[in-house]
């Protein structure tokens, strides 16, 4: 646990070589806390693997499934900074920053705001944060249209009176310490949250109340804020453009659609765009797991290089 300020605790760990190749994997969310398997985008013989839970998620103190606990000192630039504190607990001159969805959001504010500690950077399912993102996602204009039940059940959860803005009509009741009112709401936004993460249909993940709580809570409170970002913010990328980079993203990606991608790529051309023709959203999916440990790979120390690790993607 490393403590960051404002009563905070965050969990981190290191795997891999470690003498390898420093990388930081930012999950996604946010709120969504950071997982084994996503260690398996680094071969471990060349890299020194850091994961870690953002605020008030995951297994960081405290955590936001507890209503009472305040969610005001947990912003993108909060985040941005927690970053910067464990690269220097864990004496790391600069590393790779590899994130993905959310994460891909927080990796391209904190290369921003910190480019000299950024070796490289590999972003898939680019968030942008942009209205034209929320109007996809909130407004029944978007993904809506091809998850219509999903959406219908996420809609009718609040009142008619109250349907012209979901994300704030979420927001109230996923802040109310009421278990009868903030636990329907999180298992309502984390069903829509979770239905489009895959290019064929998948179960959701198996997460008790908590860890809907939890998750629910953050990305109400972020999405509530535009993400503590000014609109187009993150395509200003003159601070970060000598930085290699490679993005990629499925072509049938539903909750990150390749338009902000081509955006990013637009704005920074040196950056490698990589569309992956049969894939969706989650990392996971065989194509794009596939094209992330290509990049990570291809992003070695060339004093550690080894062959690909049998076995990474099975």
């Amino acid at each position: 646990m490393l403590e960051v300020g404002d009563g905070n605790e965050i969990y981190w760990e290191v795997s891999g070589n470690p003498d390898g190749n420093p990388v930081v994997f930012l999950h996604g969310g946010p709120g969504g806390g950071s997982l084994p398997p996503q260690r398996r985008f680094f071969d471990p013989e060349a890299y020194r693997i850091v994961l870690f839970d953002q605020r008030n998620c995951g297994r960081s103190r405290p955590h936001a499934a507890d209503p009472g606990v305040s969610l005001e000192t947990n912003t993108t630039w909060h985040l941005v900074a927690d970053i910067e504190r464990l690269r220097q607990h864990l004496d790391i001159e600069r590393w790779q920053v590899f994130g993905g969805s959310w994460g891909s959001t927080l990796a391209l504010a904190y290369a921003r705001r910190h480019p000299e500690r950024v070796s490289e950077l590999v972003l898939r399912g680019v968030y942008l944060a942009s209205k034209a993102d929320d109007a996809w996602a909130f407004t029944g204009t978007g993904s809506a249209r091809l998850f219509p039940r999903e959406w219908a059940a996420f809609r009718d959860f609040i009142p008619e009176t109250e349907r012209d803005d979901l994300v704030a009509a979420y927001h109230r009741r996923l802040s109310d310490q009421d278990p009868e009112v903030h636990v329907p709401a999180a298992r309502a936004w984390a069903a829509w949250e979770l239905s489009a993460n895959t290019l064929l249909p998948a179960p959701p993940p198996p997460l008790d109340d908590r860890e809907l709580v939890g998750f629910s809570r953050i990305e109400a409170h972020y999405f509530s804020q535009a993400c503590f970002l000014e609109e187009g913010e993150l395509l200003d990328v003159a601070a970060i453009r000598h930085i290699p980079c490679v993005i990629v993203n499925g072509r049938y990606d539903m909750k990150t659609p390749p338009d902000a991608a081509w955006d990013l790529h637009l704005a920074w051309p040196e950056a490698e765009l990589r569309i992956v023709e049969d894939a969706g959203h989650a990392g996971a999916e065989p194509g794009t797991l596939h094209e992330l440990i290509a990049a990570t790979d291809g992003y070695r120390s060339a004093s550690l290089v080894q062959p690909p690790t049998v076995g990474r993607i099975a």
